[in-house]
């Protein structure tokens, strides 16, 4: 009896899995930190290895692009169809710094398997989601008995999202005619948990600004002066307790300009969900919740749009008490953005609402940093419904779906390339991305394997049938 699609898809890559395993504890050796110089060379050389290990694959285009600061890794496979789509897969090969004093068991750099976990940083963020569809390909291959991809297949690595791209989206807009595509696949991500497969739909946008107040040209005596001359550490704690309502909703004015709500159906899908609030509190360290009225702990952080104080400060911090009016004083916001909120925005609301809080005499000068927009894909995307169909095969399980409450490079790909962003990922929570002991199950890591090998096929049949 000849095999069914599936099963040839898992046989295959279970008959490849050591030397899948081996390929991948390789390139984990190499410790690819971006946020430290004395690892460039090892990030150059992390893009050099992923290069020739795609042009082993089967990649007949594979070259390292040169940035100001790391560099990415390009890769093409055209299908042998012209009528093919083309999809463009992203994800990253640098990784967060560690060393065995932060608190690992082991050597961060040198993989170990402990049952059905294979231990090293960047094993789930992002190295070990970025590898599976090398395996992933060739078992679509294998299984389908085609010499090239049923779509036309490129990859994007980045070799800086750790830290925080600086150079990406300079590098999209150059590269832009190499890297245009119908659909983008983001595999820097991850789902519910092992038993609940899930699958996100969208990622918060983020701006973020320092706002420095001045009064006085220096600190002066709080007995002569005080309660007479304006105060920028008043001022300032005046400003962030206006920052939201009594019903904890941001209060710049036109700040929810243009929102996405959430539609019913997505409310819904949320409330499914396995949520445990208390858990939830325990991993936040916290001891209640907070936010928006009339949203739950979900929507808070997955679709609602928010304003974080991140920092404070002015006037004498030392021990004991310094009678002053400070000269000046500070605070860090950030604001994380949904579908249909523009950064630039909310900058103009932001600026506009902090001259109108501020008292006369004191002085005021914001710098807002790079920001991210947010981006969204809707349920009854057809190209989504892939991703859905395919972990369903791969996974055996009905599939769910979240969104990301953080914020990353998706959007500016979304921006640049005017194409839908899916996200496609296998870790879950205690993979622990950035902490010591960072650890992928390879069950899941093999599950992303076969999601990847059927998706290339359901996104070709899914063009066809729309065009």
């Amino acid at each position: 009896m000849s095999k069914t699609p599936d099963s040839a898809v898992r046989a295959y890559t279970e008959q490849h899995r050591a030397a899948f395993l081996d390929d991948l504890a390789e390139w984990l050796r190499i410790p690819s930190v971006s946020a430290q110089p004395e690892h460039a060379a090892d990030v150059r050389r992390s893009a050099d290895w992923l290069a020739a290990k795609l042009r082993e694959t089967g990649f007949p285009t594979c070259e390292v692009w040169s940035t100001p600061g790391a560099p990415a890794v390009f890769a093409e496979w055209p299908s042998d169809d012209p009528r093919a789509p083309t999809v463009l897969v992203y994800g990253h090969h640098d990784v967060q710094p560690a060393a065995r004093e932060d608190g690992w068991d082991t050597d961060p750099f040198e993989p170990v398997i402990r049952g059905n976990r294979l231990h090293a940083r960047g094993a789930a963020d992002d190295k070990g989601q970025v590898f599976f569809h090398t395996l992933g390909v060739r078992a679509h291959l294998a299984a389908t008995g085609r010499t090239t991809p049923a779509v036309h297949l490129k990859l994007l690595i980045e070799g800086e999202e750790e830290s925080g791209s600086p150079h990406f989206r300079d590098l999209v807009e150059a590269r832009k005619d190499r890297l245009t595509a119908d659909a983008v696949i983001v595999s820097d991500t991850g789902m519910w948990s092992e038993d609940t497969p899930t699958v996100c739909t969208g990622m918060r946008g983020l701006a973020e600004c320092e706002i420095q107040l001045y009064g006085p040209d220096q600190d002066i005596h709080s007995g002569s002066f005080g309660g007479a001359v304006p105060n920028p550490a008043t001022a300032v704690a005046r400003l962030v307790a206006a920052l939201h309502d009594e019903h904890a909703r941001v209060a710049i004015p036109g700040f929810y300009e243009g929102i996405t709500e959430l539609t019913d159906r997505e409310r819904e899908l949320f409330a499914e969900l396995p949520f445990d609030e208390e858990s939830w509190l325990r991993t936040a360290r916290s001891t209640a919740t907070y936010g928006e009225s009339g949203h739950t702990t979900l929507e808070r952080v997955w679709a609602r749009p928010t304003a974080e104080v991140n920092g404070i400060g002015g006037g004498y911090q030392g021990p004991g008490n310094k009678t002053i009016v400070p000269s000046s004083a500070m605070v860090k916001l950030s604001f994380r953005l949904v579908a249909g909120q523009d950064p630039d925005h909310i900058e103009k609301a932001v600026r506009a609402w902090t001259a109108e809080q501020l008292p006369a005499g004191i002085r005021h000068e914001i710098t807002f940093g790079a920001a991210t927009r947010p981006c969204l894909t809707p349920l009854d995307h057809p190209a989504l419904q892939s991703v859905v169909r395919a972990m369903g095969r791969a996974f055996d399980k009905e599939i769910r779906f979240t969104r990301e409450g953080g914020s990353g490079p998706a959007a500016d790909l979304q921006d640049v390339l005017a194409a839908p962003v899916l996200f496609l990922g296998i870790s879950v929570p205690s993979d622990g991305w950035h902490a010591p002991n960072e650890k992928v199950e390879l069950d899941l890591l093999l599950k992303g394997v076969e999601t990847s090998a059927h998706l290339w096929g359901d996104l070709a049949r899914n063009w066809r049938d729309a065009h």
